[in-house]
């Protein structure tokens, strides 16, 4: 398949337009849109071991590359975080919750789930999907929980969404890259905060994306490398 159709199968799915102002998404630079592909590899972020300009091979990233890539190399970050049905869908899905709205409606990043679980058996499914996980105010097991906010990514570092969570009234905000600050900032609001870490809330967007692409009939691989771990 030509490279041009992969790239408008994935615009017309996961419009550009979508992304938040000044993401960088896309191509870094200029590539032969004519060239034949027949695999396709997924990455959270892309290291320069695994840019083996192979020449028939796309490099999906969702994070923008931090050099210049040699392989055909297109990402899509913020569009698939806000897109219904990209990132922040696969987390709930992994996650065992119905999404029922945005979390942040201004921008359409995150999203409010429900749920009937008490806080002892939620703990217990995360725990069994994710490896590591920080919580602020851990409730009692018995709690009765109703809604949960989550973010795939980044959201605990931004102080808004813990003070947004808890105008929204909910019971948990779940993200990564929790800090400091926003610790602090849920104890004093007693707000409960679970960190799964940024880059294992949003490996399930990347196996979404997978799915999404099986229609082009196009050999499809996430290449799963955790930043925290040897590659």
């Amino acid at each position: 398949m030509k490279l041009k159709e992969i790239i408008e199968f994935i615009d017309e799915n996961i419009p550009k337009n979508l992304a938040l102002k000044n993401d960088e998404i896309g191509f870094r630079k200029e590539y032969d849109l004519n060239q034949n592909i027949n695999s396709i590899e997924i990455f959270m972020d892309l290291y320069p071991e695994f840019d083996t300009q192979k020449a028939d091979t796309l490099i999906l990233t969702h994070h923008p590359p931090l050099f210049n890539p040699k392989t055909p190399t297109y990402t899509i970050h913020s569009n698939w975080d806000i897109i219904n049905g990209g990132a922040n869908e696969a987390l709930a899905e992994t996650l065992k919750l119905d999404v029922i709205s945005p979390f942040d409606k201004t921008t359409n990043i995150g999203r409010i789930c429900k749920t009937d679980k008490t806080f002892g058996k939620f703990e217990k499914d995360i725990s069994d999907s994710f490896k590591e996980i920080r919580i602020v105010n851990k409730p009692p097991n018995n709690k009765k929980l109703n809604k949960i906010g989550i973010i795939s990514g980044f959201g605990l570092k931004n102080p808004e969404y813990v003070t947004l969570a808890k105008k929204l009234n909910l019971d948990l905000l779940i993200s990564g890259d929790l800090t400091q600050e926003s610790a602090i900032l849920a104890k004093n609001l007693d707000i409960t905060l679970i960190d799964l870490g940024h880059h294992s809330s949003e490996v399930p967007g990347l196996y979404k994306l997978e799915e999404l692409l099986k229609p082009l009939n196009v050999k499809c691989e996430v290449v799963n490398i955790n930043p925290w771990e040897n590659i």
